[in-house]
């Protein structure tokens, strides 16, 4: 087993893609994001998925079923399963952040470049790791 080792805050401060899986196990998925002054992530709800997110760099709001809460740098956010949340880039600079899924969300090593790219994208984790099949 390789697992993930690495700097993860300078990652995800150097990430500019709207989504980038670094990592994905068999129960849980490391994912960069990056949203422009005034983009979202878009409202969503994971009926079984729990998600973190851990601010690096920039100003934003997250939104927990309606109610909004001010983030910035060195800010954690946990949302649970079926909770409608959303988070929004409030500043003027890009809101750099990463997110655990438990279990995972999207396929291993998927880069959206763009929440565009993203919106497009059909694609779902199809139980496949980044880990080499044994």
């Amino acid at each position: 087993m390789q697992g993930f080792i690495g700097d993860i805050a300078k990652a995800t401060k150097r990430n500019a893609d709207f989504r980038h899986v670094l990592y994905t196990g068999k129960h849980l998925q490391l994912v960069l994001m990056s949203l422009d002054p005034g983009e979202d992530i878009g409202e969503e709800t994971h009926r079984d998925v729990d998600q973190f997110f851990r601010i690096e760099e920039g100003r934003g709001e997250v939104v927990i079923e309606g109610r909004k809460t001010r983030v910035e740098g060195d800010d954690a956010i946990l949302v649970p399963a079926g909770a409608k949340h959303n988070i929004v880039n409030t500043g003027r600079e890009p809101l750099r952040f990463y997110t655990i899924y438990g279990p995972p969300e999207h396929e291993d090593r998927t880069v959206h470049v763009t929440k565009r790219d993203a919106a497009k994208a059909k694609e779902r984790f199809d139980g496949k790791t980044t880990e080499p099949a044994r």
